[in-house]
């Protein structure tokens, strides 16, 4: 049996190149609104409903 002592193999594997990113899909502006509107949606999702408590107690304390 052979046994090669050629410090040449195995070949070394050619250099991978990596992929292109994929293009967006969303630009800059259009992601600036999509996360002001995620924000705000956020933020009144917790105030909303204190909101609403306070203006239905100030108008049952008016009322009553």
């Amino acid at each position: 049996m052979f046994v090669p002592f050629d410090p040449d193999w195995p070949p070394f594997d050619p250099p991978r190149r990596t992929p292109p990113p994929p293009p967006r899909r969303l630009s800059s502006e259009q992601e600036k609104r999509l996360m002001q509107a995620i924000g705000l949606n956020l933020l009144l999702a917790i105030v909303a409903p204190i909101g609403g408590a306070t203006v239905i107690g100030a108008l049952l304390g008016w009322w009553g």
